[in-house]
């Protein structure tokens, strides 16, 4: 009797002989030759050619050749390697009127997760359809928001605890996102409404995508102030669902935590140690962006004790750029130190001011919800934790970013990782930070078929010098395309090649 890893390893290889031609009548492909291939695997990169059929990869190795009737792509000597997966993006903020994608797809991204922060397109099944029937050129899944439900369930009395029968409508539309294909559950509890809720109703909801087999991703509770009790809350969560959960965007945004990073994954060691399958993405910059509230737990936007906690210790006036501010448009791009300053103000008073005219604008008859009153851009983390995070070894990349916003997060991140960690710091081997950006980010999201090269995954790839590739998107200027990524391909169509997109949006919708 053949064991069943047996069978499938024949299988594997019959469909890999016959994928790769060496079938009579086998089908012509795109033979990609003279590339250093790393598989994302973390093994030794090598020189080889790899062969797609159909969109797939039908062989790899450094033995093997083009077959009669291939299209062939001299790699000349560049790596090629996965495509990168972005596991927190917000390119659905405007995914549907920008389907190039050029911010993702130049940065060698090949499969955004969105759906982040507890804020998720719904009914999800209609941003599914509308995606297939008008393809980006990237891979697109998404999380269902808890947010959002919150949002539809309590409207503006949101500020309270939710009732049993207000979690049970919750549920019911996560349910209808589930079967739509969404990968689980994504919270985003540092921001209103979710803010308000408490642990049990999120676990309730949890409860639900365990059920359908899901997982759970979180904007904790705190970044700051409760940091560690926020932990403890998606540890909790991991371990009475038995999901995977994620810590995403990790970060210790508080000036007194800077150089912790040993006890937070030691905590995260000792989750895993007693089953909890707990992991984390990070992006490589020392600055978020976000909303002036955020960094308002308790939401007084009167108390000035609280604006100089803000601005001594999350990040300093003149480490807080605004880049759109709508009741004053000529504050965008300036920061509070310079408008305090202008103003003969204390920067914690500027703050609150600037928040209770934002708010005022908020709470107007006529403001249309979604419109976008203010960002700010601060730098609360050190450069060093965010090396530390990303050597973990359950550790993945993302960017947090969208297609066109106002962080060069969006444009720039993954070349950004490479040439700071690998290059510059030497923190991890160039094999191991294409890993944790291909494969680990892969399984973390339960996409079982992309993130490698091997024979029989999608062929989701990106070709790059690594000598060269850097991200060059500033605050100043965020849309600036990175350097160094020569082409990328989407099951096996090139989308990205000589700087720019090439109209081909072969994307689709990656459901749980």
């Amino acid at each position: 009797m053949i064991r069943p890893e047996r069978a499938r390893a024949l299988l594997l290889a019959w469909l890999a002989l016959a994928l790769a031609g060496c079938e009579p009548g086998g089908p012509p492909g795109l033979a990609i030759t003279n590339a250093r291939i790393v598989d994302g695997a973390g093994t030794p990169g090598f020189a080889g050619t790899i062969r797609i059929v159909e969109g797939r990869i039908a062989a790899v190795g450094a033995d093997i050749g083009p077959l009669s009737g291939d299209t062939l792509l001299d790699a000349e000597g560049l790596v090629l390697a996965p495509g990168f997966i972005d596991t927190h993006s917000h390119a659905d903020f405007d995914l549907l009127e920008r389907l190039d994608a050029t911010a993702a797809v130049s940065q060698g991204i090949t499969t955004v997760v969105v759906g982040q922060d507890g804020g998720s397109p719904h009914p999800l099944a209609d941003f599914r359809s509308r995606l297939e029937t008008s393809p980006a050129t990237v891979n697109v899944a998404s999380f269902g928001g808890h947010n959002t439900y919150r949002a539809l369930v309590l409207g503006a009395g949101f500020r309270r605890e939710a009732t049993a029968e207000e979690v049970a409508a919750m549920a019911r539309l996560l349910e209808a996102d589930l079967a739509a294909g969404a990968l689980g559950l994504s919270t985003g509890l540092e921001y209103d409404p979710g803010i308000y809720s408490a642990t049990e109703e999120v676990l309730e909801l949890a409860h639900v995508a365990a059920a359908a087999g899901g997982r759970y991703i979180s904007h904790l509770r705190s970044e700051d102030r409760w940091f560690w009790e926020a932990v403890e809350e998606i540890i909790r969560i991991g371990a009475e669902t038995g999901m995977p959960v994620k810590l995403t965007h990790a970060k210790l945004a508080l000036r007194s935590h800077w150089g912790e990073t040993r006890r937070l994954l030691g905590r995260l060691d000792e989750a895993r140690a007693q089953g909890v399958d707990i992991t984390l993405d990070v992006y490589p910059y020392p600055y978020w962006l976000s909303t002036l509230t955020v960094m308002f737990p308790e939401r007084d936007f009167t108390d000035l004790e609280e604006s100089r906690f803000v601005v001594s210790q999350m990040a300093l006036p003149e480490e807080i750029l605004i880049p759109t501010y709508a009741p004053e448009p000529a504050y965008a791009g300036r920061t509070l130190a310079s408008i305090a300053e202008e103003r003969g103000e204390e920067p914690a008073v500027t703050l609150l001011e600037l928040i209770q005219r934002a708010e005022a604008m908020r709470a107007a008859p006529d403001f249309e919800p979604g419109t976008r009153v203010e960002t700010v851009i601060a730098t609360s983390m050190a450069e060093d934790d965010i090396a530390a995070l990303f050597a973990w070894e359950h550790a993945n990349l993302c960017t947090d970013g969208e297609l066109f916003g106002a962080h060069p997060r969006g444009f720039g991140s993954f070349p950004r990782a490479i040439r700071q960690f690998v290059r510059e710091r030497g923190i991890l081997s160039l094999e191991e930070a294409v890993r944790r950006m291909t494969s680990l980010a892969a399984d973390h999201m339960g996409f079982p078929d992309r993130g490698r090269i091997a024979p029989g995954m999608v062929a989701d790839l990106v070709l790059f010098d690594p000598e060269t590739v850097s991200d060059r998107a500033t605050p100043e200027a965020p849309h600036e395309l990175s350097v160094g990524i020569h082409r990328v391909l989407v099951g096996g169509e090139t989308v990205f090649a000589d700087g720019a997109v090439t109209g081909a949006r072969p994307g689709i919708f990656l459901a749980r």
